[in-house]
């Protein structure tokens, strides 16, 4: 019974083991799926706020400069002269936390620092602010402070575009501009914050979008302004207590946020560690991108809450196996003791107890009526056994008028085994016959090509034997005549077709070996591109003979030092399935005209070489298995036979 209850166990357990765990790794997959796009959504959704506080920036810096442009102080002072408006915008550019705030009469607007784009747009009456590229040059005019405070070394960069620069002097500056229109005082009012080093900017920014990440020194949030590739002002830590200023970003970010203009929101390497991270494309007052705003957050955390997750799921079901084989066995208790008592009366029967009996087993479902018809068939099988001991009787008393029967028959079977005998003694014949037929071909082609020996000794001289040697020849065809009819007795009717289902590459590995001495003798290099092709249905030896005379007629045609090729592949052919081998050779070629005449029967290329037969039969042999074979002309030189075989159908 131990069998038994293993069954039931297995069969209880296996869906439990395989199909759950299938269930639980799609589940997972798809679990895993949704917490990737959730921490996608999640880091689209800071770059996001990221992107509306540098907006905020922009708008409350051209706010106060517009405020500033329009207010009665502001025109006081241009009133009392320069050095009134220098000292007023110095302590006013305090408090709009702004590096630099200057005038620019309409004059000056014209001239060099017209050029920015949000200067024009302020004197054509408009007020404007956007992110703009002060050159070290742009930077020394306006302050050297500025300057020196915009230089960043850079620093070599695991994944970074290569660069031949050392440091980074452009400053990347928030530039506000606001029209000034007084009476008497027409210009532009013009300021700036440098992001370069801009620690607060960028902690504000930080805690703004992580709020309460930074608790315990866990900073799990970043945030990072770009001027082009480099960090010119960041959170993410080189060390513990050094920013990453200088370092620069991954070239395959970089491609995509500067170079395509598109957002990046994915994983990637910050510095030394990877982030689920946001990559927002910065445009100038040109149009052109010059840099990037990042958010991103450590991905290890939730890589090890995913792998918790996935163990803890692990260890329940485990947990749940192991407590569903004891309470199975518990709940099979029932079923297991009614076949433990049918199995012991069962031994019992066997060892000649017919009145053994089952009895009532305590159960009355399925088992239990098992328990009561088996009772029914031993009450049955008790009965049969008393009918056939009468019945063994009556049995022994026939059996002694049938022998008397059988004598009679067996002498008429030992008649009948004579004439069996005698029909086995003919076949014999015809296999001795047909083996003889076959043993006096040897030497016959020892003797014909002995006589052909002769010929090419002798050369003219043989002229004085040519009688001679013709009666040999004529003989020889006699001797060839004789064998044909003894092979035709041997074999009275058509050779019979013992088609199988045939492995083609395996057929042309065999011929391979068997044409190896003409193949060395020839110095033919053999390149096989045996691919997979379906099984075909045909006599294994009669493929053999095609392939084996398609190999040697390549070879007589390349003489010396070809290639021959051979291709197996899949093929259909007039909606057909099946298999194609091309035997290609480097050699001559056929000529255009003898193409359509080559399975002719007696047709040949080589006159006083061939009987012009290999090529019929090779085809007659494949067109009765319903195949074909074809021949061309390669275009780089050499002929090409293709045999064709549909697959086999059973």
């Amino acid at each position: 019974m131990k069998s038994v209850r293993l069954r039931l166990l297995l069969l209880a357990l296996v869906p439990l083991s395989v199909l759950m765990p299938l269930v639980l790794i799609l589940a997972m997959t798809r679990w895993n799926a949704d917490y990737d796009a959730v921490l996608i959504a999640k880091v689209d959704s800071d770059l996001r706020i990221a992107e509306q506080y540098l907006g905020h920036l922009q708008t409350g810096s051209a706010n106060g400069m517009l405020s500033l442009a329009q207010s009665t102080a502001f025109e006081a002072a241009l009133k009392e002269g320069p050095e009134a408006v220098s000292l007023f915008l110095n302590s006013r550019r305090q408090q709009l936390q702004l590096d630099f705030l200057e005038y620019l009469p309409l004059s000056a607007v014209n001239g060099a620092q017209g050029k920015w784009p949000v200067v024009q747009t302020a004197a054509r009456g408009q007020l404007a602010s956007e992110i703009d590229l002060f050159s070290a040059a742009d930077l020394a005019l306006l302050s050297p402070a500025l300057q020196e405070r915009a230089v960043i070394p850079l620093i070599e960069t695991e994944a970074a575009a290569p660069t031949q620069r050392k440091i980074e002097d452009r400053g990347m500056v928030v530039h506000t501009a606001a029209p000034v229109i007084m009476a008497g005082h027409n210009g532009v009012l013009r300021g700036g914050l440098l992001l370069n080093r801009n620690l607060d900017f960028i902690d504000t920014l930080n805690a703004l979008v992580y709020l309460g990440d930074e608790e315990d020194g866990n900073r799990q949030g970043t945030a990072t302004l770009f001027l082009e590739d480099t960090r010119v002002s960041t959170n993410v830590r080189l060390f513990e207590d050094v920013r990453a200023l200088g370092t620069r970003v991954s070239a395959a970010v970089r491609n995509v946020v500067l170079e395509e203009g598109r957002t990046w929101l994915n994983r990637a390497f910050v510095v030394n560690d990877w982030y689920i991270s946001g990559y927002l494309p910065l445009t100038d007052s040109f149009g052109s991108r010059v840099g990037m705003l990042y958010v991103g957050f450590l991905e290890a955390p939730y890589n090890t809450a995913k792998t918790e997750a996935y163990w803890t799921v692990v260890g329940l079901f485990l947990l749940v196996l192991a407590l569903s084989a004891p309470l199975f066995l518990w709940l099979a208790k029932g079923i297991f003791a009614p076949l433990e008592r049918m199995t012991h009366t069962m031994k019992k029967v066997e060892l000649g107890d017919l009145a053994a009996r089952n009895g009532n087993v305590g159960s009355r479902d399925e088992i239990g009526q098992v328990a009561a018809h088996l009772d029914t068939l031993l009450d049955q099988i008790q009965d049969r056994d008393q009918k056939l001991r009468n019945w063994a009787e009556e049995l022994n008393t026939r059996v002694d008028q049938r022998t008397a029967e059988l004598r009679d028959a067996n002498q008429k079977l030992e008649e009948t085994y004579k004439q069996l005998v005698m029909s086995e003694k003919l076949a014999s014949i015809g296999e001795i016959t047909a083996g003889v037929a076959h043993e006096i071909n040897n030497p016959v082609a020892v003797i014909q090509g002995n006589v052909d020996v002769i010929r090419m000794t002798l050369g003219p001289a043989a002229g004085e034997v040519q009688t001679e040697l013709d009666l040999i020849d004529n003989q020889v065809m006699r001797i060839g005549a004789i064998v044909g009819k003894l092979l035709q007795f041997a074999r009275p009717s058509e050779f019979g077709t013992f088609e199988e289902s045939v492995e083609i590459s395996n057929v042309v590995t065999d011929c391979l070996v068997l044409v190896d001495h003409v193949i060395a003798k020839h110095g033919i290099t053999v390149e096989g591109n045996l691919g997979a092709a379906p099984q075909v249905r045909i006599d294994p030896g009669e493929l053999q003979q095609v392939i084996i005379n398609l190999i040697i007629n390549a070879a007589q045609a390349m003489k010396d030092n070809g290639t021959l090729t051979l291709t197996l592949a899949p093929k259909d052919r007039g909606g057909t399935p099946g298999a194609c081998l091309t035997v290609a050779d480097t050699g001559p070629g056929i000529r255009a005209d003898h193409l359509s005449e080559v399975f002719n029967p007696f047709f040949t290329t080589k006159p006083g070489e061939g009987t012009g037969l290999g090529l019929s039969i090779s085809q007659t042999l494949i067109q009765n298995v319903g195949g074909i074979i074809t021949a061309r002309n390669r275009p780089t030189g050499g002929a090409s036979f293709s045999v064709w075989l549909p697959e086999r159908n059973d």
